[in-house]
């Protein structure tokens, strides 16, 4: 959270994707002129919405939304967070080039995701699986690191800083700043 401040303005809007129960967003939101925290869940937004009630912060809404959701306007956005979010989307390149569409010229994309994949193999290629199949698990993308850097370039993104937030070394957690860059040709450079 104290890398996400540093990198936030007061003038921001700012859009979260996959925000739960809304701790990060309450956190986050005096920081920046306005703030939408959205989830999949309506159960997740619907405890938000009660923490908000309680501790109430006048740039920040919750809705029931993803990054695909075509009500969310191109190129709105100063930041887009997403907090353990990326190892659950179906679709990780349509996802990115959405968010890059998401964000103004400028703007950037933060994300923190576990990679699976640069943990323990077992955990990607025999535990999660086997869960899957009896339902005790979501769906999740056994990424690397790696990975995601390529996806996002992919993406149109200059990848600025990559830093690991693993847990006591084990769970590999990047924390990743992308840019969405002022102008297109400036990837060539």
């Amino acid at each position: 959270m104290r890398r996400t401040l540093e990198l936030l303005r007061p003038s921001n809007r700012v859009l979260e994707l996959g925000c739960g129960t809304g701790s990060s967003a309450l956190l986050l939101a005096n920081s920046v002129q306005s703030y939408l925290a959205t989830d999949i869940s309506p159960g997740m937004i619907e405890i938000a919405r009660e923490k908000l009630a309680t501790s109430p912060v006048g740039s920040l809404s919750f809705r029931v939304s993803s990054a695909e959701d075509v009500s969310l306007d191109a190129s709105q956005y100063d930041a887009v967070l997403g907090f353990n979010y990326l190892h659950l989307v179906r679709d990780l390149p349509g996802t990115l080039s959405r968010v890059h569409r998401l964000l103004k010229p400028g703007g950037l994309f933060m994300s923190k995701t576990p990679c699976l994949g640069d943990m323990t193999p077992l955990l990607g290629k025999v535990l999660l699986p086997a869960m899957r199949a009896i339902g005790k698990a979501p769906h999740v993308n056994v990424l690397k690191q790696v990975d995601l850097v390529q996806g996002l370039e992919s993406a149109m993104f200059d990848v600025l800083l990559v830093e690991d937030h693993s847990t006591r070394g084990k769970m590999k957690r990047p924390y990743i700043v992308a840019l969405k860059p002022d102008h297109p040709l400036s990837r060539a450079a």
